[in-house]
């Protein structure tokens, strides 16, 4: 059972059920992280904005999506890497890019270059040496995606863990981490 439970639409305010319900018109459903996100309005909007703006940066729906899978694993999230695996195939990953993506590996350098980039920023807390800044220029991943990286690593931390802190019900088909 959730720690902190999905909001209740009936009792939610007006504008939080405008946008679960614009969020339902975009996706089919409202997912049980967005549902529980909305018992903060404040931490719902900031997810659906910054969800939002990262699809606007020079990455690929495929390599958004690795991002995700790469860090739910480092951040051992079975919500999001339920979730992003089934996003993902819809983002054109097929079953062997998804477990890859989780391992932090890919077919093209650059690819592969931003997922480890990702795993570092996350297991080292943001603090890369200088090699590990060199590494990901030599992968072909320049200051603009490096910036791009560090925001889906704080798009997919959020998730990751209030998905951990909330216990939220998988809605998913579930993957084991």
């Amino acid at each position: 059972m959730a720690r902190i439970q999905t909001i209740n639409r009936e009792t939610a305010s007006a504008e939080v059920n405008t946008t679960l319900d614009a969020v339902k018109a975009k996706l089919g459903k409202v997912p049980n992280l967005i549902a529980t996100l909305a018992q903060a309005p404040v931490a719902l909007n900031a997810y659906l904005s910054l969800s939002e703006g990262v699809t606007k940066g020079r990455l690929s729906a495929k390599q958004r999506e690795s991002l995700a899978l790469a860090i739910g694993q480092a951040n051992s999230c079975q919500y999001c890497l339920s979730a992003h695996s089934l996003i993902a195939r819809g983002a054109g990953l097929n079953t062997e890019a998804i477990q890859a993506a989780r391992k932090a590996e890919a077919t093209d350098a650059v690819t592969e270059g931003l997922l480890k980039l990702a795993v570092k920023i996350v297991q080292q807390r943001g603090i890369l040496s200088d090699q590990d800044f060199t590494e990901a220029h030599l992968a072909g991943v320049d200051d603009g995606l490096i910036l791009e990286v560090i925001a889906h690593v704080a798009l997919n931390t959020l998730t990751n863990y209030t998905n951990h802190i909330a216990q939220t019900e998988i809605d998913f088909p579930v993957v084991t981490v």
